[in-house]
């Protein structure tokens, strides 16, 4: 070990990462044949050669091990210079002799090529110039990923990195000018106050406006890390050439992804991340994406999972390039199934269960071996076939066996099912199939049909990677690149769609939307904006280890998109009255409130001030104290947005000694008192029924954590179990709530942008001081022409609103004044 490690310092290793390396069993033995063929002996490595040796043996395949030395040789005499050099060298070892002809080596590795210093710059230029209005548009926030797709462009495949990055940065400094303060990432919002105040001053601009938020370039992430590394379509082995050249044919050469989700449930903060993968992938390599339902199990499948995963990946901001679904491959699915059987690679199986467990060795994971079934004659496993095809066997009774290898070390190679009888009608073909594909039959071979050039998957699909490329082998069809990626999960929740469903029937939660889930539908009505979503996925990047994020960073983009974008509207959840008595009865003054203050863009409304008001009980207490800064008997306090403070003079309780009404002054001057200084600002809604305030709320819906522990599956911190650990007590009712008028001007201002009162989950508000706030479902509107009146308030008894609360307001941030 020691003298691993010394070895590996001496390439430019921290002693660290050297120890790291030295007990890696497949990574070390590679690194030190690498170092020793180099030929540098006890001489000191060059830093850049010591990166190069590493790249190889890290990247070796074990198709181009037997050629390890020969490449190390060609790195330490300097032929191959870049990492791009020493990818190719591998690839073409995996197929070829690189030493039975030297000249195609070179070529294929761009051995000897120079490119010179004017081809850099044209072709800078030119790919510059065709992302002009991006990069105006953008500016520095999209430099990686223009600089991703940049190093892809073949004339520059063996350019040096160091001289395309120098003209790149001299093109782009030429192009849009050097940093200023808009590339600027503001982190602290009350350092930054100016660099945020908009230009525009439009009154009636819409306050749920899109999200036009300056950001990094979403598609960053994709030409970052292990993903960044992935091959060019149309690079993937396949057994021949012809298969390659039908595929570029078919597709042009784009990129082509899919997202394959199961129709036997709802899709959950998970699935955000795959549909963000797959999807965005194809959108930052320009190719597309093809929404696939893998819908093989007619028993689990209802229409309802179908629209609503449509309806999710829309709502993501995703357009499917087609919508297919695996039946749509049935009567093709089958015709392999019987061309497999004729090549001897499946087999009709009759075995139980219980038996095809021990001859997989058992719970004692004993030796494995062939059923009696394996070695039958095709003629046989054909005929057997057509029976369990025409519904001669009972559910259970046969099974289509892929032929592959029980003495593998890979249980995904211990003749996995290919085809089952069962007696479901399917949901598309009705009664036509009694036997239905796999998933491990069908997966590899729909991505096949579909061109796929990436079919990427999350990491439980690693050890399937080699049956996937065995099945498409096997049958001499294109083989798609399978590559993983880590699973998303977030803590305080569960995903698991059976506990979901068990959480649904035991009616522990209120259906599969219950804003206490992380189902999409759930964060969806709960008032969860997509944007947030999308950004926090992305900006987690895309690594092949699975994680488990604290819900708070989620929590953290929501607040920060609807910071942005939610109008603010001051709502009292627990009505107190005040009568200001120094102000006449029908004292009345229209006050222009903005939605944002500071952010004109966002426009204003209006809202009365008279004798009249409403307070939130929480801004009141019968005792006083030195720290207490809200209202109190003989305190005063200033109203949000009003011009002078208030005092309160006297108090009238209930029988239960709770304050009921407060007897106030407003404190203008008009009594010849100095007027004085508020040290807090509450809010408050008015009550001046003529102007139609204040708007009556049926329910304020706020929704705690639903598990108490950050991890419920744990039996550690949870020993009676998962269902123990639901929070009975996480969904509180508020039936007194009141707004301020201006939420009908929000609403008319939301309603002339949409075609119809629909997707009332859009509609969000700050509830000054409170939350972030959003209609649920079971809100009902008056229709849509009298929202769009004018003062559409006089109807507003027509309107019953539910708000579920979104998020909390940041506790680290002072309130809002």
């Amino acid at each position: 070990m020691d003298d691993l490690v010394a070895l590996f310092t001496r390439i430019g290793l921290s002693e660290q990462k050297a120890k790291e390396t030295a007990k890696n069993k497949k990574l070390a033995p590679n690194l030190a044949t690498a170092i020793e063929a180099a030929g540098f002996g006890e001489q000191p490595v060059p830093d850049s050669i010591g990166k190069l040796l590493y790249r190889l043996a890290s990247t070796l395949t074990p198709a181009a091990t037997a050629h390890l030395a020969f490449l190390a040789q060609r790195v330490g005499q300097e032929e191959l210079k870049s990492n791009e050099q020493v990818d190719a060298a591998v690839k073409y070892c995996e197929d070829q002799d690189p030493t039975a002809d030297r000249a195609a080596f070179d070529q294929a590795c761009g051995i000897g090529v120079v490119v010179s210093d004017a081809t850099v710059a044209e072709t800078v230029q030119a790919y510059l110039d065709e992302n002009k209005e991006r990069l105006v548009k953008d500016r520095y926030r999209i430099l990686g990923a223009l600089l991703g797709g940049l190093k892809k462009q073949p004339a520059l495949r063996w350019a040096s990195p160091a001289k395309v990055k120098e003209a790149f940065d001299q093109q782009v400094v030429a192009l849009i000018g050097p940093k200023d303060e808009r590339d600027e990432v503001v982190k602290d919002k009350k350092k930054n106050k100016k660099a945020k105040q908009p230009t525009a001053t439009n009154p009636s601009a819409q306050p749920l406006a899109a999200d036009d938020t300056p950001s990094a370039d979403p598609n960053q992430v994709f030409f970052e890390g292990d993903i960044a590394k992935l091959h060019r379509p149309g690079e993937n082995k396949q057994l021949n050439a012809q298969l390659t050249e039908a595929h570029l044919k078919t597709t042009g050469g784009q990129v082509v992804t899919r997202f394959p989700p199961e129709p036997n449930g709802f899709l959950h903060i998970g699935h955000a991340k795959a549909i963000n993968v797959n999807f965005g992938y194809a959108e930052a390599h320009k190719g597309i994406c093809y929404l696939r339902y893998d819908d093989t199990n007619p028993e689990a499948e209802e229409e309802r999972y179908f629209s609503s995963i449509l309806e999710t990946v829309q709502w993501l901001g995703f357009s499917p390039y087609k919508i297919t679904y695996s039946s749509d491959y049935f009567d093709r699915l089958y015709e392999l199934a019987v061309e497999l059987i004729k090549r001897d690679k499946a087999y009709v199986c009759h075995c139980t269960a219980e038996e095809i467990k021990q001859h997989r060795g058992g719970d004692e994971k004993g030796p494995r071996s062939d059923c009696a079934h394996h070695n039958r004659p095709v003629a046989e496993s054909l005929e057997e076939f057509q029976k369990m095809k025409d519904g001669r066997y009972a559910e259970g009774a046969a099974i289509l066996r892929m032929k592959m290898n029980m003495q593998d070390g890979n249980p995904q190679f211990w003749d996995l099912v290919a085809y089952r009888v069962l007696y479901t009608p399917h949901h598309r073909t009705g009664s036509k199939w009694c036997i239905y594909p796999t998933y491990d039959y069908t997966h590899c071979l729909c991505d096949s049909f579909e061109n796929i050039s990436h079919s990427l998957c999350t990491l439980e699909f690693r050890q399937s990677r080699p049956s996937y490329y065995w099945l498409c082998d096997a049958l001499e069809v294109y083989k798609p690149v399978q590559w993983e990626y880590g699973r998303l999960n977030v803590t305080n929740t569960i995903l698991s769609k059976r506990k979901l469903l068990k959480l649904v029937n035991e009616d522990l939660v209120r259906g599969w939307d219950d804003p206490r889930l992380y189902t999409l539908p759930a964060l969806r009505r709960r008032g969860v904006p997509p944007q947030a979503i999308n950004k926090f996925v992305r900006e987690l990047g895309i690594t092949t280890s699975n994680t488990t994020i604290e819900v708070e960073r989620l929590e953290n983009h929501i607040r920060t998109y609807l910071d942005e974008h939610a109008p603010r509207l001051m709502a009292v959840l627990k009505p107190l009255r005040v009568t200001l008595t120094n102000l006449p009865e029908d004292h009345l003054e229209m006050l222009t409130l903005p939605y944002k203050p500071r952010v004109a863009s966002m426009g204003d409304h209006q809202v009365p001030f008279g004798q009249s008001l409403y307070i939130d009980a929480s801004d009141f207490r019968l005792q006083d104290s030195p720290d207490y800064f809200r209202l109190a008997r003989g305190k005063t306090v200033g109203l949000l947005h009003v011009k002078h403070p208030i005092t309160c003079t006297d108090v009238k309780l209930n029988d239960a000694g709770e304050p009921v009404h407060l007897i106030c002054r407003y404190e203008d001057g008009r009594d010849g008192q100095p007027v004085p200084k508020p040290k807090s600002y509450i809010q408050w809604v008015a009550d001046c029924h003529a102007q139609g305030s204040p708007v009556q709320v049926k329910d304020v819906r706020v929704y705690d954590r639903l598990f108490h522990h950050a991890n419920p599956m744990d039996k550690a911190e949870v020993p009676e179990g998962w269902l123990s650990d639901v929070d009975s007590n996480s969904l509180h009712h508020n039936s007194h709530a009141l707004l301020e008028v201006g939420f009908w001007d929000a609403l008319r201002r939301w309603a002339e942008h949409t075609n119809a009162l629909q997707c009332v989950e859009n509609v969000r508000f700050q509830f000054v001081r409170i939350g972030y706030f959003a209609l649920d479902k079971d809100t009902v509107l008056p229709p849509k022409d009298v929202v769009l009146q004018a003062e559409p308030a006089s109807s507003a008894s027509a309107a019953q609103l539910v708000f579920n609360r979104v998020v909390t307001l940041r506790e680290d941030v002072r309130k809002e004044t």
